[in-house]
């Protein structure tokens, strides 16, 4: 995992905070300066802190749950769907569903459907249906695809949450909080940072700041599933009796070879 640059954080403009106005009393932490009305982040602190997460993110993709990244606002949809999508995890950039942890076992069932629908594309179903039926059911699946359709994969419940703007998310924080869910998140000068376990003190509003957090601690998701597969690979291989046995007449030829020399 590479060290956190300044100077990168600086050029991406990370430090910028919201209107002295707006802000929440309780981010004086992570505040350097204030100029021209508005708050500028100590650069320094959200570093350590993008570190401090990207370990505790690389250590539960290594453990084989899931991470959930949650962005519905406009500069934050694209680059979260191609980070998430780069490490296989699920997200949300449409509206949050209601319900979505509290209720999920009927996320799921919804889910479901969108499958069942596949399924009756293949078998042949689908076509003994009227003109009006399918275009229902089209309409149907592209609307569960487009709201559901990044979380097909998350069979449970995620091992955390990565929140771009916690304001804005207020209701999968909720959801979250109430199933104790570790939350990860970029918190911006104007919400509350101890509504997160993992805080990114940063600009959660431009799309270059927002790029370059997630291009930290995607690369560290990556790291951490690198990890596992290397960890079961290894474990098959200790498993294989063919190879085993073929390590073990290595061993003994090499033993026969020495004594011979002796």
């Amino acid at each position: 995992m590479t060290n956190v640059k300044i100077q990168e954080l600086l050029d991406s403009g990370v430090h910028f905070g919201h209107l002295t106005r707006k802000w929440n009393p309780n981010m004086a932490p992570y505040i350097y300066t204030e100029r021209n009305g508005v708050h500028i982040i100590d650069l320094y602190k959200t570093a350590a802190k993008i570190e401090e997460t990207s370990e505790a993110l690389k250590k539960i993709a290594n453990s084989g749950r899931k991470i959930l990244f949650v962005a519905t606002k406009k500069q934050a949809k694209d680059i979260v769907a191609d980070k998430a999508k780069a490490v296989n995890m699920p997200y949300i950039t449409e509206r949050w569903p209601g319900g979505m942890l509290t209720n999920f076992v009927t996320i799921r069932k919804a889910v479901k459907k969108m499958a069942s629908i596949d399924r009756m594309k293949t078998d042949g179903s689908f076509d003994a249906l009227s003109k009006r039926e399918k275009l229902q059911i089209n309409r149907q699946r592209e609307k569960l695809d487009k709201n559901l359709g990044s979380i097909a994969d998350m069979t449970r419940l995620p091992g955390a949450l990565f929140i771009v703007d916690i304001k804005k998310e207020h209701i999968a924080v909720a959801e979250a909080r109430n199933l104790n869910i570790p939350i990860f998140a970029m918190v911006d000068t104007n919400s509350d940072p101890r509504l997160v376990d993992f805080v990114i003190p940063a600009n959660d509003d431009a799309s270059k700041s927002i790029d370059k957090v997630l291009t930290h601690l995607t690369d560290a998701i990556a790291e951490g599933l690198s990890d596992r597969k290397a960890d079961k690979d290894k474990g098959k291989e200790g498993k294989d009796p063919a190879k085993k046995e073929a390590k073990a007449k290595a061993k003994a030829s090499k033993k026969v070879s020495q004594e011979e020399e002796e």
